[in-house]
């Protein structure tokens, strides 16, 4: 035992184990465990072992969930569902504030539960992950509470498939029962075959409180179970986990009418400015990827330094890094625990191998560790070029790598150098400068000075590969929610494709009657060089150009050239809509007379007007907010558009229907390749001449015409599309959400509906992405 004069020098903590006799000791009562289905335990079946990260030892048997078990759940929360549903909001509210406080009664317990059975520190378990899972179910039944009030017109969506990862047990388990319950919900969910047990002690709280049969429903398993809720009868799926299954999800539900939200991967940048307080943001590094083993897919693994103050910076990091403990995950002292298994923990290995081999140098201090369990010294991989592979691939592991900037503008291009955009946190005493970057960082969660805050009231999700939608806040109770689906209304017949030869211009001719397209602002000829003829009960009434994939190509390239059109405020953009929507009154009885011409109502040229005046209206008014959540922090929700959007429009109104999509996407500050109705294209092409003469910048509003879904197609696939909108019919909007999968852009699929009706906040919302950003105040 040291001396106090060693101690006094050394500063060296003494070990402070918790114990874990209770937790042990419930564990062995019940050893092995079943699934929770329709409010009661099943008999155990056959399984696996669920162990403590830190020792190897076996904590308790779980069984193997199987497709039959997910269809036993998902009925039985179906049963559930309607009388859960009409249960008022009071109700619900009661139940949801019952379960909040039964987590606070046992935070001890579950704190060392979860630390057995994921490997955190138990500092961790206790003062971050259990008082956040309560905090969810308090918020969320203060919105059961509201529900009616703050949503009218909305309705649950029913039963809803929740599969969760490993990092978070309980407070993903939160994060996704709580809203889901709080909007009328049921739901079955499958935790993580690694860390399944704060999950069955919450099916004991639901049981103990009362909560109505088939409410709750938890079955266990592995990858398999998750797939067979994928699959299964269930009305919304929300997902957190690898970016890799996301795809395989958003694929398997394409066409099924199923919700979907996915909270994905991450590849963090942590960006660290000359002014920033280097010992403060040397904290938030320990803070977001050592403390908790990086197995946070937020955690800011890539720090990015000035060059200006690399050499401090790094040497107070390494500094730092040699003094961390790491260890027994039940000590109070220890800084870092074991990794969660050791599957886990050779995928971390070989990540660093191969950025090692790439020619990063990793420092790590000459830790001694635990003899036994899934352990790895916190690590810096130092010289990490952008494409080393330790860059670029999410290593899920206490290992950063540091990389150097001269320049804002080049921070900004290392920071958005990776397929994902969940979280970045920014140091800078520079409020402006943190600002400015923050609003050019692609990410949903922006911290500034400081680093993995969460709170019940703010937003957390996604951009680009990391996924769409929000969990938390007002958002996240939206994704929760639907509204009513319009009356399908059946579309025009599509003409048949007769693709001919566009016609040739003689030299001396001085009007070009070529059918162009419209893309950067300017008329275009067609890649492929033909036209289609569009006609009305065999009358001939023009000629459309056939647009290809290139043309989808350059259009998309025009459309980012056109980013300055997101950066204007929303007073200029609603100047030039009401411009636009001025010059087609002017020229209504003209538009008129065209639909009338080709069979359609001539009233859809002064509804479009009045669609143009709406939306000018509209585009600096829908506001963001600052979220209540903890103090000293201002936390801000703001809406950004999704950047470059594909929007296939319907055959029906050909012009109504097409500026009820593409105005509102633009009102937002979108940029986007529209593909007007395949029947009348006409309508849409005519429009060219009202953008030009509105002050519309070029490449803002791209129009390509030719076959819908082809050229849908095209752009859903396409990588630099942010987004993409797609009205049709089954067959298509299954097409578009599958082949969204390749950068997972969030979709929008609707049917053919009455065009008249149909504009409002909803389009708006749909045109935008949550960007939550943090940031403290005072001392």
């Amino acid at each position: 035992m040291p001396t106090v004069k060693e101690i006094l020098e050394t500063m060296d903590y003494g070990p402070a184990p918790e114990s874990a006799s209770e937790v042990m000791a419930w564990l062995k009562d019940r050893d092995d465990f079943g699934h929770f289905i329709d409010g009661g335990f099943t008999k155990p079946g056959d399984g696996f072992a669920t162990e403590n990260p830190a020792t190897g030892e076996v904590l308790a048997k779980v069984t193997q969930g199987s497709a039959q078990d997910i269809e036993a759940a998902v009925k039985a929360a179906r049963r559930a569902a309607p009388k859960w549903a009409g249960l008022s909001g009071h109700e619900r509210a009661k139940y949801l504030y019952a379960i909040a406080r039964h987590l606070q009664k046992r935070a001890r317990f579950l704190a060392v539960l979860e630390t057995l059975d994921n490997g955190k520190p138990i500092r961790e378990s206790r003062d971050i992950d259990i008082p956040l899972a309560i905090r969810h179910f308090y918020h969320h039944a203060g919105w059961a509470e509201l529900v009616a009030e703050e949503f009218p017109n909305h309705a649950p969506h029913g039963v809803c498939g929740q599969i969760i990862p490993w990092n978070f047990p309980l407070l993903m388990l939160a994060w996704k029962v709580a809203p889901a319950l709080a909007a009328g919900n049921t739901v079955v969910l499958k935790p993580a075959e690694y860390t399944p047990l704060t999950a069955l002690a919450f099916a004991e709280i639901c049981a103990e409180i009362g909560l109505p049969k088939g409410v709750v429903n938890i079955v266990t398993g592995d990858g398999a179970t998750g797939a067979a809720l994928v699959d299964a009868e269930v009305d919304k799926i929300a997902f957190t986990g690898s970016t890799e299954v996301g795809r395989i999800i958003r694929r398997a539900t394409a066409g099924t009418g199923k919700a979907l939200t996915l909270e994905l991967g991450g590849k963090s940048p942590f960006i660290v400015f000359p002014d920033a307080d280097l010992d403060a943001a040397v904290e938030g590094v320990v803070d977001a990827i050592w403390f908790n083993q990086g197995q946070v897919c937020c955690a800011g693994s890539r720090i990015l330094v000035s060059e200006a103050v690399a050499q401090e910076f790094t040497a107070r990091l390494t500094a730092r890094l040699h003094k961390l403990r790491v260890g027994d995950p039940l000590d109070k002292c220890t800084d870092m625990g074991a990794i969660v298994h050791p599957t886990q923990l050779a995928r971390i290995r070989e990540l660093v191998s191969q950025g090692e081999a790439a020619g990063a140098t990793l420092v790590q201090p000459e830790t001694q560790l635990p003899a036994k369990g899934s352990f790895f010294a916190p690590g810096l991989l130092t010289g990490a070029e952008p494409a080393n592979p330790a860059s670029v691939e999410e290593i899920f592991g206490p290992v950063a790598t540091l990389t150097t900037f001269r320049t804002p503008a080049e921070a900004v291009q290392l920071a958005n150098t990776t397929r994902y955009g969940l979280s970045a946190s920014i140091w800078s005493e520079n409020v402006t400068l943190a600002m400015d970057i923050a609003a050019q960082v692609k990410a949903g969660v922006v911290w500034i000075n400081c680093t993995n805050q969460f709170d019940a009231g703010a937003g957390f999700g996604g951009m680009r590969e990391s996924g769409f939608g929000r969990e938390g806040g007002r958002e996240g109770m939206l994704a929760y929610l639907k509204t009513p689906e319009p009356k399908a209304k059946p579309e025009a017949k599509a003409p048949d494709f007769a693709a001919q030869p566009s016609p040739d211009t003689p030299s001396t001719a001085t009007i070009d009657r070529t059918p162009k397209l419209y893309i950067g602002g300017k008329q275009a000829r067609p890649d492929s060089g033909q036209s289609y003829t569009i006609a009305v009960k065999g009358r001939e009434l023009g000629l459309a150009p056939l647009g290809s994939r290139k043309d989808i190509r350059n259009a998309v390239e025009a459309a980012h050239k056109a980013g300055g059109w997101g950066k204007q405020t929303g007073h200029n953009r609603a100047q030039v809509l009401y411009y636009i929507a001025e010059n087609l009154a002017a020229r209504a009885g003209e538009f008129a007379a065209r639909l009338k011409e080709a069979g359609h109502d001539p009233k859809e040229a002064e509804a479009t007007v009045q669609r143009a005046f709406y939306y000018a209206a509209w585009a600096d008014k829908l506001d963001g907010a600052v979220k209540s959540t903890q103090s000293a922090k201002v936390t801000v929700a703001m809406n950004e558009p999704w950047g470059v959007m594909g929007i296939a429009c319907p055959d029906a109104a050909p012009l109504l229907g097409f500026a009820s999509l593409v105005l509102p996407a633009i009102a937002m500050g979108n940029r986007v390749i529209a593909v007007p109705a395949q029947s009348m294209p006409l309508m849409a092409t005519d429009l060219y001449q009202v953008f030009d003469t509105s002050d519309l910048p070029g490449g803002v509003v791209n129009i390509v015409t030719g076959p819908r879904d082809e050229l849908a197609k095209t752009l859903a696939q396409h990588d630099d599309v942010a987004a993409m909108w797609y009205c049709g019919g089954p067959e298509g909007r299954a097409m578009v959400e599958a082949e969204s999968a390749g950068n997972l852009k969030a979709t929008w699929v609707m049917e053919n509906r009455d065009w008249a009706q149909a504009q409002g906040r909803a389009f708006l919302t749909r045109a935008t992405q949550i960007k939550t950003i943090w940031v403290p105040y005072g001392e």
